[in-house]
């Protein structure tokens, strides 16, 4: 499949949070997730003021389709991923892959010291998949106060903090 990736403009931002609902019915099928499947989801205000302001890619299919999108900050000399989704019947395509990618190589452009996200520990797309791009699990040592606020952020609005981790890819 052709996939396109551009820079997120103002008219996208209406579609992610569609996009967003669709890749979180990936855990309808972990029973203590589930919930999260009919969760709210950022509102295109949100990713308005993202695409504004922030990093947002997203990915096209031939037909023009938004696919997926990546959303991201430059935080302490580095670039930290809050959001990456891709729609349910896009996903196995590569279109995270490349999403990923991109990020990758901005951040080495920017000459920022790395990458960094928090994400589930045990779901097959979550750790293990940020794995195969050289990030790395933070032990509670490594995190520091930033990531440690990200994921008490996450406690707080009822992930489980036991399945959640810090990862980091270091580029320098």
């Amino acid at each position: 499949m052709m996939i396109t990736l551009r820079r997120a403009q103002s008219a996208d931002a209406a579609a992610l949070p569609g996009i967003e609902r669709s890749a979180a019915q990936l855990f309808a099928c972990e029973p203590s997730l589930a919930w999260l499947a009919d969760a709210p989801v950022t509102e295109a205000q949100q990713y308005q003021r993202a695409i504004e302001t922030a990093d947002v890619w997203v990915t096209q299919s031939a037909d023009n389709e938004l696919m997926g999108f990546l959303s991201a900050i430059d935080v302490d000399n580095e670039l930290h991923i809050q959001e990456i989704s891709v729609s349910q019947q896009f996903q196995g395509q590569g279109a995270g892959r490349k999403l990923l990618l991109t990020a990758l190589e901005h951040a080495r452009k920017r000459e920022l010291h790395g990458l960094t996200l928090t994400t589930f520990r045990d779901l097959p797309w979550n750790e293990p998949f940020y794995r195969q791009f050289g990030f790395e699990t933070l032990g509670p040592a490594e995190i520091g106060p930033r990531l440690t606020t990200v994921l008490n952020n996450e406690i707080n609005h009822g992930l489980p903090g036991e399945r959640r981790c810090a990862m980091r890819l270091k580029l320098r």
